[in-house]
């Protein structure tokens, strides 16, 4: 029997989330087997006027490339991918799997080729600049597992997060957005955290369903030598297949001076990736109302209600800092008051409190009036 959310869930993602127009070509790229979902992109798709073209991956397979991956290899299979990815007009990037830790032993120096092959000559120098793209997990055993639920109760959950009405969502962020934009010094406090850092013009951008689903953020990027101060990330942190918790940061105008987490000698490998990886290229307010708890899978926990980001590594083209690096690595914090509470200052003033907006301009974003 069809469910008929999968099919909404197509319909929005070809006609909402990268508006496929006739003639267009959308390339649907899916790692672990997801039929249904597939089938029912294809058919939006030629519903649209479009060409659907389709990439199935498989997790496993690429950790075996990965293992024994020599540069010339992967450059050659880079060369592949982006000679179809400059084909595009659109790219939707499914992605699911029965193992979060499937590259848990990948060694950090193969992880790096990836990175600086496939990562930057396919995703970062074309899909992201110059496609229409979202991407998107799907629900799995594992999925509901990491989130502490039944698979039934997870994929209600998924399809509640996934299709609820984001064109309300883009609408109420409006606001937030003006006062991003006009806004220079950033204050956040809480529970081990203490940061400053100014956004002075650098643009806001608002994710209301267009490149993530699920989606809820507005993001932009610090000025890239101002953040000073403690941030105490309070959610699990998945990173290369290894799960990071209890991750503290300490910036010196700009840089990442101290890193410490349950596995510090790690954490600190990844941040001497290049000099880019202890700056920060992005700085996120989540407000997706049906997610609640961290279930770490970034693409949800990101969006968090209450939470934000603060993410090493490479900045986004339209959120330009100056930041480049081969990560880019979403780490979260939540402050609804039983994670801890916390504050958000803009310019001095008090913007947000344990994770509820208080200015009346932006009280239409806290989750009872997104729902």
């Amino acid at each position: 029997m069809k469910d008929p959310r999968i099919e909404k869930l197509a319909r929005n993602l070809i006609n909402y989330s990268v508006q496929l127009q006739k003639g267009e070509k959308v390339l649907v790229e899916n790692f672990g087997l997801q039929r249904e979902l597939v089938i029912a992109l294809v058919k939006e798709a030629y519903a649209a006027g479009g060409y659907p073209f389709v990439s199935l991956k498989d997790h496993q397979v690429d950790r075996a490339l990965l293992m024994d991956a020599q540069k010339e290899n992967f450059s050659m299979m880079a060369d592949f991918e982006a000679a179809v990815m400059k084909e595009m007009d659109a790219y939707i990037g499914l992605r699911s799997g029965d193992n979060i830790s499937e590259h848990a032993d990948v060694p950090d120096e193969k992880m790096k080729i990836h990175g600086s092959t496939i990562g930057k000559k396919v995703h970062r120098d074309i899909r992201v600049p110059k496609t229409k793209w979202v991407v998107l997990r799907y629900p799995t055993s594992s999925m509901a597992q990491l989130a502490k639920m039944s698979t039934e109760a997870f994929e209600d959950f998924y399809f509640n997060v996934c299709n609820l009405d984001y064109s309300k969502m883009a609408e109420a962020m409006d606001s937030l957005v003006e006062l991003m934009d006009r806004t220079d010094k950033v204050r956040i406090t809480g529970p081990g955290t203490d940061l400053t850092f100014s956004i002075k013009d650098i643009p806001a951008i608002k994710c209301a369903g267009r490149m993530n689903i699920p989606d809820g953020e507005v993001y932009t990027a610090p000025v890239r030598d101002s953040v000073n101060g403690t941030i105490t990330y309070n959610t699990p942190s998945p990173y290369q297949g290894f799960t990071f918790e209890n991750v503290k940061l300490t910036f010196k105008d700009g840089k990442i001076v101290e890193a410490e987490s349950n596995d510090t000698e790690r954490i600190n490998k990844i941040f001497d990736t290049d000099e880019g990886a202890r700056y920060v290229g992005e700085f996120a307010i989540g407000v997706n109302p049906y997610i609640q708890t961290p279930m770490q899978d970034i693409l949800f926990d990101e969006k968090i209600d209450g939470s934000f980001h603060f993410t090493p590594g490479q900045c986004y083209d339209d959120a330009y800092n100056g930041n480049h690096s081969n990560i880019h690595w979403d780490m979260v914090n939540i402050q609804r008051p039983e994670y801890g509470g916390g504050e958000m200052y803009f310019d001095d003033v008090l913007i947000r409190k344990d994770g509820r907006f208080v200015l009346p301009e932006l009280e239409k974003l806290n989750p009872e009036n997104l729902k």
